[in-house]
């Protein structure tokens, strides 16, 4: 049988099923909605976990003219009583705000413009219609043909409900996808107030005072303060990623996961793919990326030995972990260190945040980080307070990422001390290199996983030793160079052509274990001759070094290698 294509990147639900792409069936989404709906229901959930394709599914559903065949053999049609009462019965208005963005706030309502007028263009039939007078196609008008005011756009969808209503005789279903987009992007471009007044008119009209809507579903990222856009609201049904109720229906569960690798031959890489994309809690439901795991699978029909990517984290830069990590403190810095060695944070979350609160506070961070997915729960809250961990590997992988960025950011504006650090390797003085790293040691963040093996941890510190010396730009750093009987881990040609450096990186275990570990590097720089490289460039005045670490600690010894004779060495 052939298999189906992957729809990396599709959202419309009819181009799936017609193109028959591989589809994992969601559609119990819109049976526990008409079993429990409100007038509007927003969901929140993080980006790339299926929001689009639902609120398309939905479309599909209920707009009148809609090919019922879509749906056949999905679990929608098997609630027959539903679908002869629902089913291609109403007009259906369907908007998505990812796109309102701007430099400034007339640039951001001018796209706002440019979405409804698309939406509004898809009943242009209604200016023929005799249903509706003629003063009520005013503003209707005015939104074709782009005359429309500031107070049109706010009443736009209130009035395009209306005329629908008019014309079909059936209230409206309203459907707003990335609601809190253009409050995002109001917020970095720094016209925040002028959206929120701008949205809070729009919603206000079309979800408080609509008496031609049936019902509404928003969704979003985050679910925005009820007083910041939706004021006076009270028939507001909120589902975020801490409820139980349709926690099933965004994103992936794993035996849909399992199911999808089966289908295309892949059970073997099912581990690899819980390893990297899976970890996400959802009210009772274990959830995988669905992003991850469609772009993971298309790269492995290509390439059977393909490694995961990092495909949602990827989707958008990681500015929130970036800022989260400036505004940390000592404590914060330990508790990121906690997290990505595995371990829970205890946390009080706030689940309802305004755009431009997240940055007043860490803990309003800590909350964002948990409601955008780069943290999940692993318990029940208790008084609002979660167990938070990383969910998976690609989320861990961004926090290392933004972290090592962030301190050599640090490292580059300590121009003088890194100066004096460079200095001391050529001094000899092995207790200013050891004080200075210590001091380094202790401000920045580990990113080191406390159950990888010590030659792991050696590799990270030998790179960090690496990343500091290469300050010195002058100096010729050469890193795992082959040098007499082996590979040393750091040679050194300094401006001086007759100085060297040589240095071996140790990890002890603990910090009782410094010294030995200093000794053992000190050991075999002699036995395997590591200084031979720079004997034979001429270079007579050779250090050595031995430096170990554990943890934050270090220890540094320093000999100067004088000639060898055939037996001894240095």
């Amino acid at each position: 049988m052939q298999r189906k294509k992957l729809p990396v990147g599709i959202e419309d639900f009819e181009e799936i099923c017609k193109e028959d792409f591989y589809y994992i069936d969601k559609t119990g989404l819109i049976r526990d909605l008409l079993n429990n709906w409100g007038k509007v229901n927003l969901f929140t959930r993080p980006r790339r976990f299926g929001k689009t394709l639902n609120m398309s599914m939905l479309k599909n559903f209920f707009e009148i003219g809609a090919d019922k065949t879509l749906f056949n053999g999905l679990t929608i049609s098997r609630e027959t009583a539903l679908c002869e009462k629902y089913m291609g019965k109403y007009p259906v208005i369907f908007i998505s705000l990812k796109g309102v963005d701007g430099l400034n706030f007339e640039e951001a309502c001018g796209a706002l413009r440019r979405i409804i007028r698309a939406e509004a263009s898809r009943f242009r039939m209604l200016l023929s219609s005799e249903k509706i007078a003629d003063e009520d196609k005013q503003l209707f008008l005015r939104i074709l043909q782009e005359k429309d005011t500031f107070d049109d756009v706010r009443d736009s969808l209130r009035m395009l409900s209306s005329l629908l209503n008019q014309y079909f005789s059936e209230k409206v279903i309203l459907l707003i996808d990335e609601y809190d987009v253009p409050l995002d992007k109001a917020f970095q471009h720094g016209y925040y107030e002028e959206m929120v007044s701008l949205l809070r008119g729009l919603f206000g009209q079309a979800l408080k005072t609509n008496e031609f809507l049936q019902f509404a579903v928003l969704t979003g990222c985050l679910r925005v303060s009820k007083e910041s856009i939706f004021t006076g609201l009270n028939n507001f049904d909120v589902n975020s990623i801490v409820d139980v109720e349709h926690d099933e229906h965004f994103g992936f569960t794993e035996a849909e996961v399992l199911k999808l690798m089966e289908d295309y031959d892949m059970e073997e890489k099912t581990g690899i793919v819980k390893e990297w994309y899976d970890g996400y809690h959802f009210g009772n439901a274990d959830i995988y990326c669905p992003w991850d795991v469609i772009r993971y699978t298309k790269k492995l029909l290509a390439d059977p030995h393909a490694e995961p990517e990092a495909f949602w984290i990827n989707t958008s830069g990681n500015d929130l972990v970036k800022r989260f990590i400036d505004k940390a403190d000592k404590t914060t810095q330990n508790e990121i260190e906690r997290l990505i060695a595995g371990e829970a944070i205890e946390k009080k979350v706030r689940l309802d945040l305004t755009y431009n609160e997240p940055d007043s506070s860490i803990d309003n961070l800590w909350s964002v980080l948990f409601t955008t997915g780069y943290l999940t729960q692993t318990g029940r809250a208790i008084n609002g307070v979660y167990k938070l961990v990383i969910p998976n590997r690609e989320v861990r992988e961004v926090f290392i990422l933004q972290i090592q960025e962030w301190f050599w950011e640090r490292m580059a504006d300590d121009e003088k001390p890194m100066r004096e650090f460079c200095r001391a390797f050529l001094k000899g003085d092995p207790e200013g290199i050891q004080k200075r790293l210590n001091i380094i040691l202790n401000r920045m963040i580990s990113v080191l996983d406390a159950k990888a093996p010590d030659d792991k941890k050696e590799n990270f510190y030998h790179g960090l030793l690496l990343g500091l010396l290469r300050s010195e730009v002058n100096w010729l750093i050469l890193s795992n160079a082959e040098s007499g009987d082996g590979f040393s881990d750091i040679l050194i040609e300094p401006e001086d052509p007759d100085a060297g450096i040589v240095i071996e990186v140790k990890y002890a275990s603990s910090v009782a274990g410094l010294e030995k570990a200093c000794e053992e590097a000190l050991r075999q720089i002699r036995e395997k001759r590591y200084d031979e490289r720079l004997r034979n460039d001429g270079r007579t005045d050779v250090l050595i070094y031995g430096i170990a670490f554990s943890r934050k600690r270090c220890k540094v010894v320093c000999e100067r290698c004088q000639e060898r004779d055939k037996v001894l060495g240095c």
